[in-house]
């Protein structure tokens, strides 16, 4: 029985988008948010101190951030991700083009590759802290996602839309 030896070669770009882990470097927290804001509107958190606040931005997802910037000719958009009750395992990311800062936010940016500004609401961050923001491109299209969540419990649900919090 012969078997065809099939070989296989990647660019370097083409595997980084086949990576589990996508490459990336710990994000510049540029600001926090305000704590009598928080206390005056009564929101319920306990703030990650800036020194713990830990997002990475994939260069996958930089860039993409420096692209949207630089089709709008704005180098003050940004990504927004929040964290909203819902599907099937209780939790579920809402990620979208931002129109303004709130005072409640911490603004993360990219180590190298700017303008790639993100917001995170201090609720979200609470429970998303220590994640990666990745931009995938995959046969049904490309979005930004948040991976490597190390406060998800398992793997979320079969859909892959919504997890549960450990």
């Amino acid at each position: 029985m012969l078997h065809d030896t099939r070989h296989f070669s990647a660019s370097a770009s083409f595997r980084a988008a086949l990576a589990t882990h996508p490459p990336g470097a710990p994000s510049i927290l540029k600001r926090g948010p305000d704590p009598k804001y928080v206390e005056e509107e009564e929101i319920d958190v306990t703030l990650v101190p800036d020194a713990e606040a830990d997002i990475h931005i994939s260069d996958r997802a930089a860039e993409q951030l420096q692209s949207v910037a630089q089709r709008q000719n704005n180098p003050y958009v940004a990504l927004r991700v929040t964290v909203d009750s819902g599907g099937c395992h209780g939790y579920q990311y809402k990620v979208e083009i931002a129109k303004e800062e709130h005072l409640d936010d911490y603004i993360f940016e990219h180590a190298t590759i700017k303008p790639s500004n993100l917001y995170i609401d201090a609720i979200s961050l609470a429970m998303i802290n220590g994640s990666t923001v990745d931009y995938a491109t995959e046969l049904i299209g490309s979005s930004f996602k948040v991976v490597d969540n190390p406060r998800s419990k398992g793997s979320g649900c079969g859909c892959g839309t919504s997890w549960e919090l450990k």
